[in-house]
């Protein structure tokens, strides 16, 4: 046997570290889950099969389709149109823009929306009977002159209209573009201000250098919070009961649950739904963020070029 045989040091029986405090976390978890679908199973009052039957109801899925889904669609829209707006207003060097800007984010994250769509379902029927559309100060002017028309062209009875979806959809996009206001901000200061000096410098006006340079390469930044604030309006669609919105489905759920006296199982069904919708939401939300993150970060072929490199320069070769 050689010098360098004898000083080469024996095989290493290399064993894990134990981790019995794991063991002891995966069992009692196994023994909490195990009792809670013990619970599920041998409890009548979940009666799973009406909570099906329940989900299936004509009233429910319109409810769904209109009250949860439209609505959603719908205050989103509002959202993001009216919050892109007022994103951008905030950081326009216009002071009187800006101030309104603020002073909207502040009231509409200020004020809770149960409170904010009651106010529009009841208050401000109260307050506002009608809504006319017309020349500014008319009714005065024609007051004060005696003219026969009070140069109104349209009015409208708020009373009807206040418990409408439409007005749910108001309510709950108005409150909703103001936390979008600040997510596009946030999208918009993450891109570089070199980008819109080059845009700049090329003859593009400020407009088109936002819709065409800024605003996508900030969708990588705009895209993950607004599918959360998507998700949140799923379920903040609930709230619409406040006007009340009867096209909805947790209004739905509840009616049924206080008729046939099945409380548990009606909430059961509309929990399922809202579970349905908000997993299709985040499948949908990840291929907007893969979609949109193109371009950023490193890529698996780039990973595997670069552990190429460095292994390359480990050995002490591999050339540019």
């Amino acid at each position: 046997m050689s010098e360098g045989t004898q000083d080469r040091p024996g095989r290493i029986s290399a064993r894990p570290v134990p981790h019995p405090g794991r063991w002891v976390a995966i069992a009692v978890i196994a023994v909490l889950l195990a009792m809670m679908v013990s619970s599920f199973v041998t409890n009548p009052k979940w009666d799973f099969p009406f909570a099906l039957q329940v989900m299936n109801f004509n009233p429910v899925l319109r409810g769904l389709m209109i009250g949860t889904i439209v609505g959603t669609i719908g205050s989103m829209v509002i959202g993001v149109v009216v919050g892109v707006i007022v994103g951008i207003m905030r950081l326009s060097t216009n002071p009187v823009l800006r101030g309104v800007s603020f002073v909207y984010t502040w009231f509409f994250r200020a004020i809770p929306r149960y409170v904010l769509l009651t106010i529009l379902g009841t208050g401000l029927g109260y307050l506002y009977s009608t809504f006319d559309i017309g020349a500014p100060f008319g009714q005065q002017i024609a007051k004060a002159l005696g003219l026969s028309s009070d140069l109104t062209f349209l009015s409208l009875d708020v009373n009807q209209f206040s418990s409408t979806l439409a007005m749910g959809v108001i309510g709950l996009g108005l409150s909703e573009a103001a936390y979008m206001a600040e997510i596009a901000r946030a999208g918009i200061q993450s891109v570089d201000v070199g980008q819109q000096e080059a845009a700049q410098a090329l003859g593009m006006s400020s407009g088109k250098t936002m819709r065409r340079v800024v605003l996508p390469q900030a969708m990588r930044v705009i895209i993950p919070p607004t599918g959360n604030e998507t998700i949140a309006m799923v379920k903040d669609t609930s709230l619409l009961i406040a006007l009340p919105v009867n096209t909805e489905l947790f209004y739905q759920v509840s009616v049924i649950g206080s008729r046939t006296l099945k409380i548990m199982p009606t909430y059961v069904a509309a929990t399922a739904w809202y579970l349905i919708v908000c997993s299709v939401l985040m499948v949908g939300q990840s291929f907007l963020e893969r979609h949109f993150g193109r371009g950023f970060g490193v890529s698996s072929g780039d990973q595997q070029g670069l552990r190429a490199r460095l292994l390359a320069l480990r050995g002490g070769g591999g050339g540019m």
